[in-house]
């Protein structure tokens, strides 16, 4: 009899370790852990929140998405290196945040006045500039699922910006693109990279001057309480890029997969097809608190700052490389020099 119970205890110990991943999986969901740094009341935030409820409604619940807005999680230098290390799962970084890996094509997107609308966006990264760009991501562990919009850049500070000139010695707060960094230092200013998390600080007390950002982030974030003058200038354009930890992805159960990117593929729509009604209201809404001054530029002051940045298009060669700005200008029919 003991002989028979000790085999019995014997055989449920080898048998155990085959079972349990079986066991672990049906009883407990797949978790993504999806981190960004903006609220969930903009473009991005209700992209991914709508992410989370399609992944989870596909996948019948196998898959559990948890969102940790406004930087709860990482801020902006910390959450790439994060998602390679597969502390987090997904991202969705503005794509000037890929050249500290060494992609620095990315930042071609930044170039000012490169896209005339957001349709004219959003053709651009369905199309071949959009698949090449990822696929530079593959190499370092990285997996590009889709590309968000956000609308367009404004620029704020505590004076009026209308001309060039008026830029002179003032600080602006950047997300870290080299060419932002270039056409605001043509324009006679001092960029300085920060994380979005403390932008809001950093005006308020004076350590910068004003920002760049789009409408829907100026209103969520509550910018336009410490900046007297935003001018809805238009001058550039914000995209963020959908990213996952390649190993992770790969590993997930092809049927599962499928089921997720079918999530994405229509949270990537929403989130397109909402921007820039988002944008539009977020403007409606800081004009309301009374607390900022919106502007507009003539097409005489447009003229201008279009003429002022023009060098940054030359200046861009030496930094994201020929190739990129051949897709470019191929794609959007726009002249580099």
């Amino acid at each position: 009899m003991r002989k028979l119970l000790f085999a019995v205890a014997a055989a449920a110990v080898l048998v155990a370790p085959a079972l349990s991943p079986v066991l672990a999986q049906a009883q407990s969901p797949i978790v993504i852990k999806f981190s960004h740094v903006v609220a969930n009341d903009t473009p991005k935030g209700k992209g991914a929140l709508k992410f989370k409820e399609l992944a989870e409604k596909y996948t019948d619940g196998k898959v559990k998405v948890e969102i940790y807005p406004n930087s709860t999680l990482y801020k902006d230098k910390e959450e790439i290196e994060a998602l390679q290390l597969g502390s987090v799962h997904m991202l969705a970084p503005s794509t000037a945040k890929f050249a500290p890996l060494g992609i620095k094509e990315f930042e071609a997107l930044d170039l000012p006045w490169l896209f005339k609308d957001d349709q004219t966006y959003s053709n651009a990264m369905k199309g071949t500039i959009g698949k090449w760009l990822f696929e530079k991501l593959e190499t370092k562990g990285i997996t590009g699922l889709a590309y968000w919009d956000n609308g367009f850049h404004m620029l704020s500070a505590n004076r009026p910006l209308a001309k060039p000139t008026d830029f002179q010695g003032l600080k602006f707060r950047i997300s870290g693109s080299k060419v932002a960094d270039q056409y605001l230092r043509i324009m006679g200013s001092i960029p300085q990279i920060m994380a979005f998390s403390e932008v809001y600080q950093a005006l308020q007390t004076g350590v910068v001057d004003g920002c760049e950002n789009t409408a829907s982030n100026y209103l969520t974030q509550k910018f336009y309480e410490v900046q007297k003058d935003i001018t809805v200038s238009y001058h550039a354009h914000l995209q963020y890029a959908v990213i996952v930890n390649s190993k992770f992805w790969s590993g997930l159960p092809p049927d599962i997969r499928a089921q997720l990117e079918k999530a994405m593929n229509e949270a990537t729509d929403y989130t397109n097809q909402i921007a820039h009604q988002e944008n539009e209201d977020a403007l409606v809404e800081i004009k309301k608190t009374g607390k900022t001054t919106l502007h507009y530029l003539t097409d005489a002051d447009r003229k201008a700052w279009q003429e002022a940045m023009q060098p940054t298009y030359k200046w861009a060669k030496g930094r994201v490389g020929q190739e990129v700005l051949d897709l470019v200008a191929k794609e959007l029919d726009v002249k580099m020099n």
